[in-house]
């Protein structure tokens, strides 16, 4: 990007699973004026989707751009611009609803922002949820399957150390392993793991704006193993992993008893936390993030940024679902998007200051 545009990077922006609720916090983001006063958004999708979602939430007035290159969006406030995928029939569309085509659509939207990134057209990337049944049913004629998000883009990048980030205002995780059984992620608690996912942490970190990151390490057992009582994991990979950072300088604490961890973590004694596995990290911190109103039956708040990092590019998303049970009403909730689209700004902004 040219220098001058530093200050309002380009977000690249896919719709999701357009059965589900990506197309409608799409434009509810974008109607927020302060978005376009930090980036220049741009959506990855069907034009077609973005502008039945406009109307459903009762914004005829907003303009959806169709553009075929970066080059042709307006980026102005009032005007959504969208790279436009022609992969949705609304003949045979149906909100809610697992689907071959709407799972094609969204892992299109998904390859199309990676190359855009890769190609140094858009500085950032931003991903709403897709449905991982739909997308590897279109997927499976061609004997190709994904776990997800983060897989795509591993294998897109060539990636091959990587791992997962969520956060919620200054709570930060990472992952040594996210998406496979608990008995594989014990198992793939090793030393080297566990000193890859503690770099990626401290460079992340430091691509937030902090400059001397306050790392903890999580235990995998109760108590943190007690010495070896329950368990010797920490004893034989987790501590090694851990002296092995703090020798080369990295300020890393650990291994703390998980329980006592993410209280500590809340209260600003850390700035990111490295987890064990996909749960230990994620239920902390959707607690925090993801609140029920009793008395309103219904989602007060769904906050929450995930993050993939490792890659030569930058990726965050939403970290909740498609919304399969609130598409098409008018009801989501775009905070998450919102914090995703600002964490990408963020590192957006940090990355290019650097070159």
């Amino acid at each position: 990007m040219n220098n001058t545009e530093i200050r309002r990077p380009v977000i690249g922006i896919t719709m999701g699973d357009p059965a589900g609720n990506g197309p409608e916090l799409c434009v509810q983001a974008l109607l927020h004026k302060a978005i376009y006063e930090e980036c220049r958004p741009l959506i990855v999708g069907d034009a077609n989707v973005i502008e039945k979602a406009a109307v459903l939430l009762s914004h005829p007035e907003l303009t959806v751009h169709r553009v075929d290159s970066v080059e042709q969006a307006a980026f102005t406030w009032g005007i959504i611009d969208v790279y436009h995928l022609d992969l949705v029939d609304l003949a045979r569309f149906e909100y809610g609803k697992v689907s071959a085509m709407c799972g094609r659509a969204a892992f299109e939207c998904v390859r199309k922002v990676i190359e855009l990134a890769l190609d140094d057209e858009v500085d950032a990337t931003c991903t709403n949820a897709l449905n991982k049944e739909a997308m590897n049913l279109a997927l499976a004629p061609e004997g190709m399957h994904f776990d997800g998000h983060t897989e795509i883009y591993a294998h897109y990048t060539h990636t091959e150390k990587y791992t997962m980030l969520l956060a919620h205002h200054d709570l930060r995780v990472v992952h040594v392993s996210t998406h496979c059984s608990l008995r594989e992620a014990c198992g793939r608690v090793k030393k080297q793991r566990v000193l890859d996912v503690i770099h990626i942490a401290d460079s992340a970190c430091r691509s937030f704006g902090i400059p001397r990151p306050r790392i903890a390490v999580a235990g995998l057992n109760p108590h943190a193993g007690e010495n070896g009582l329950f368990g010797r994991e920490e004893l034989d990979e987790i501590i090694p992993a851990i002296r092995a950072a703090q020798d080369e300088g990295l300020c890393v604490d650990g291994p703390v008893p998980p329980d006592s961890l993410f209280p500590k973590a809340l209260g600003g004694w850390y700035d990111i936390v490295v987890a064990m596995y996909h749960d230990q990290g994620h239920i902390p911190l959707k607690t925090v993030g993801f609140v029920y109103d009793r008395e309103k039956q219904a989602w007060k708040a769904v906050e929450g940024v995930n993050i993939t990092l490792g890659l030569p590019i930058i990726r965050t998303s939403v970290d909740h679902g498609t919304g399969f049970d609130q598409a098409g009403k008018g009801t989501s909730n775009e905070l998450s998007l919102l914090n995703a689209i600002q964490y990408a700004v963020t590192m957006a902004r940090n990355r290019n200051i650097k070159e």
